[in-house]
Parts: C-alpha cells; structure tokens; sequence
C-alpha cells in the first residue's frame, strides 16, 4: 500500500468517525435530562392520545454503555449477537469506535435504551478514551478466554475506565466482565470459578460472566445484570428508593440471570 493510498484511509477513516461522533452527540443531546451532572440519563414521556386510548404513561431512559476489551476479544461479535441476534466469523476490527441501540420494554412503565459504543482494542494506546467514556453510566471489559494474555490487559482496561469516568458522587461506574468464547477450550484463571470471583472482587467489577457470541450463551443475562446495577445507581442518586415511593415510581429490580452457566455477582 503507498503512501498516498494510506494517508487517504487515514483521513477516510478519521471523516467517518467524526460524523459518528456527531451523530452521537445530536442523539444525547435531544434527550433533555442528559447533562453532565446528573446522576442518570432519563427521559420521561407520554403519548399525546393516552387518555384516548387507555396508554399508560412510560418513562423512557438512556443509558451509554461500554464495550472495551483488547482486540480479537469478540466485543463487536457480542453486540450483534445481542443487538441483532446474529453472529458471523468475518468481522472487520473496529477501527475508532462504533455504535450500536438496543432497546428494552423493561417493564409496563419502563423503556430502556441503551447506546452500546462499541470500543476498539488498540484505543486504550491512544488519547480518545476520554472521550468515549464520557457520559457512560456502565461498562463491559471482554476478554478472550483462549488468550490469556487478554485477561492481563483487563486490569490496564479497568484503571483506564476508572481514572476517566465516574458516578457523579466519583465512584465507579458498574462494570461486568465477559470471558468470551467460552464454547472453545479456556486458558489460565477462567477454568476456576474461586479464582474468577477473587479476582473480581479484587479489581472491582461488579461481576463476571463466561459468555459466547457464536452459541449465544449468557449475552442476555450479562446485560441484564448490568442494566439492572445501572438502574439501582439511578436510584441511590435521585433517592427514589424510600418504602414510601409510588409503584408507578419504581423499577423492576433485581432480574436476576438463572443460566447454568458460570457467572458471579462480585
């Protein structure tokens, strides 16, 4: 490949970007209680026509969540499982970051959108993470289990995560581990669940899942588990958590994963 021919991946690539940053950005910004200081990123809302029809009213929230994790670790092969219910073997690497909506009907009050930024594994060399992070209110690090060198760069992942994003009381934002490809043979630590759990409460996640986008076991129920951590916070924050709350004013809680596979709630 000559010079020119790079130079113009380059800016290619850099323009792209840029417009998906600036998609993201009109996106955050027509939801009004997005700021930087609040605790969650909520939007309530109700159709014009609900006294017509009977529609109860729906609380509608946005929340950004991260994907990080070393290259080849299968962050994107995750998304499109979970987002999509599809799974490929000849995914390009993520160049920069990219983006992904699901959206949950999390209970009959409660709309939940969640706005996936798919990470990709070289960034943590570079100085945009800052700017990926921010606003995000709950994280995913993958790593691949038939690596182990994948779970030594968690920790660099984590602090990273740590030292640039953070609750707006400053503690961390809720993260869960996936050790993905859990379908092929593992490597190193994941092949004890003990050590697994130590190892987590150690670094601060706030659990762990062994998952596998290729046989779709687990993405749900890390992502629940996730949302619903998310959820308790924006309680804790907004101190709409006393007995005396309404029940139109609450979330359904703690939807707890019951898979047979392994997973911790540090």
């Amino acid at each position: 490949m000559g010079p020119s021919l790079v130079i113009s991946v380059v800016r290619r690539s850099r323009s792209h970007l840029k417009k998906k940053l600036r998609y993201e950005s009109v996106q955050l910004r027509e939801y009004p209680r997005i700021q930087q200081n609040l605790p969650a990123r909520q939007m309530s809302s109700s159709n014009n026509n609900a006294s017509n029809f009977g529609v109860d009213e729906k609380r509608e929230h946005l929340y950004k969540i991260l994907v990080i994790g070393e290259l080849g670790a299968g962050k994107t092969s995750i998304i499109k499982r979970y987002v999509h219910q599809f799974f490929s073997q000849h995914y390009r690497a993520t160049i920069g970051v990219d983006f992904a909506l699901k959206v949950l009907n999390w209970d009959p009050h409660t709309i939940i959108r969640l706005q996936l930024w798919d990470i990709a594994g070289q960034e943590r060399f570079g100085n945009m993470t800052r700017v990926y992070y921010k606003e995000a209110v709950g994280a995913f690090i993958v790593f691949d289990v038939t690596r182990s060198a994948t779970l030594d760069a968690v920790v660099k992942w984590k602090q990273d995560l740590d030292s640039k994003v953070q609750l707006p009381d400053g503690s961390s934002i809720p993260c869960v581990l996936l050790a993905n490809k859990c379908d092929q043979q593992m490597e190193g630590l994941v092949n004890s669940s003990t050590k697994m759990d130590e190892y987590c409460k150690e670094k601060n996640f706030s659990g762990w899942f062994e998952t596998s986008a290729k046989e779709n076991i687990n993405i749900e129920e890390a992502a629940k588990f996730l949302v619903n951590k998310i959820l308790q916070n924006d309680q804790v924050m907004r101190g709409n958590g006393s007995q005396d709350q309404p029940d139109g004013e609450r979330f359904a809680l703690n939807q707890s994963p019951t898979s047979s596979k392994k997973s911790c709630s540090c």
